[in-house]
């Protein structure tokens, strides 16, 4: 038993060191867990945020000049007053993605109760920005507008009124969500790509067949490669909470970190051992490239990291029940925004660790299969 746990700790070893080796992963970990993971949070394309706008003001009223002051950061950046040669051009170029034109005499007509028209060009090739800034917009120059006729600013007296509170981000922040999100589908993705091109890689350098003749068994080989991936996948990750996560974008971290990346291990051990069974059935690295895609797409968008899966249909909800990003997902949305304990995710984890036992043998099986072909 001690030579096999030797056998095991030094053929995980040579694999870190042929990690170190390869510069094209290292880069592969270091993008995905620091720039991607930044970008992702960061970029909002649903939200508005720092849109370009020019105001034509050609009523210089109090009216008008209260609607142009009604824009500002982060939704809309200061606006710009142009005349009306000024519209195209600018449009033409890029500048503005939004531009007001008030007309002359539009307060007087407010005022004397006629009808009063604004116009509002848009360009729509921005289009997640020009459909959401134009309902902004027009909240916008309506809530100005009547409150400025009735003289008065303030919500009208209902009944019924709902007071609104948001429970684990009460800034509605979404980059809290998209940061976290990102590091829980990066942990699963890398995995299995880690492990898989290791055993790809041994295969296209020859180095199977040394490993075929030396005193090691399968198990052990296997073994070999899903904790030192597994390892590097959970200090990556444990990084780029710490110093893109929590450091860079400033995101709390809810619950336990301990029980997150002790359930994030558990998860590790199944799609460390899914990579493997990949890349037996792949012949070199373009295929399992090829076959990559086929299995990161549905495991990351149909996990509900994504998506929430209550908008999915039903069936896909209960296929998704075997792969373990779907439990892995609930668990650390549950333990990082949250603050669950493990009396909550304990069924998830009992989940991820018998998935993971089914994947580990199978792999193992299809693996021993592999190897005996081979020799």
């Amino acid at each position: 038993m001690r030579r096999k746990f030797a056998n095991i700790y030094r053929l995980g070893v040579k694999e870190l060191w042929s990690l170190w080796r390869d510069p094209t992963m290292l880069f592969l970990i270091i993008f995905m867990f620091t720039f991607a993971v930044y970008s992702a949070a960061t970029a909002s394309p649903e939200s508005l945020h720092r849109a370009s706008i020019a105001i034509v003001d050609e009523d210089s009223s109090p009216l008008s000049q209260r609607i142009a002051s009604a824009f500002y950061p982060p939704q809309f950046v200061k606006p710009v007053m142009i005349a009306p040669a000024q519209i195209d051009p600018g449009m033409d170029a890029g500048v503005y993605t939004f531009v007001l034109h008030i007309p002359s005499g539009f307060q007087r007509d407010v005022l004397a109760g006629r009808s009063a028209e604004i116009q509002l060009n848009t360009d729509a090739t921005r289009m997640t920005q020009a459909f959401s800034g134009s309902g902004y917009i027009q909240q916008i120059v309506l809530s100005e507008v009547e409150e400025f006729r009735t003289r008065y600013r303030g919500e009208s007296s209902l009944p019924v009124r709902l007071e609104l509170r948001a429970r684990f981000n009460p800034t509605l922040d979404k980059s809290w969500f998209g940061a976290l999100s990102q590091i829980i589908n990066h942990i699963a993705m890398l995995s299995i790509i880690l492990t898989g091109a290791a055993l790809i890689r041994e295969r296209e350098h020859g180095t199977i067949e040394h490993l075929l003749v030396m005193p090691v068994t399968p198990f052990e080989i296997m073994l070999s490669k899903v904790w030192s991936m597994g390892l590097v996948v959970l200090l990556a990750a444990f990084i780029s909470l710490q110093l893109v996560v929590r450091g860079a974008l400033g995101v709390p971290v809810a619950g336990s970190q301990l029980l997150f990346f002790a359930s994030a291990a558990l998860v590790l051990f199944a799609t460390t051992s899914l990579g493997i069974f990949m890349a037996t059935i792949a012949r070199n690295m373009p295929q399992f490239g090829m076959l990559s895609v086929l299995v990161l797409l549905p495991l990351q968008m149909l996990s509900g990291g994504t998506t929430p899966r209550e908008s999915m249909p039903e069936f896909v909800q209960n296929v998704m029940l075997v792969a373990p990003t779907t439990h892995f997902v609930q668990l650390g949305q549950a333990i990082l925004f949250r603050g669950a304990g493990i009396d909550v995710v304990w069924p998830q984890m009992l989940a991820v660790t018998a998935i993971g036992t089914v994947f580990f043998v199978i792999a193992l099986r299809r693996f021993r299969k592999t190897i005996a072909s081979m020799a």
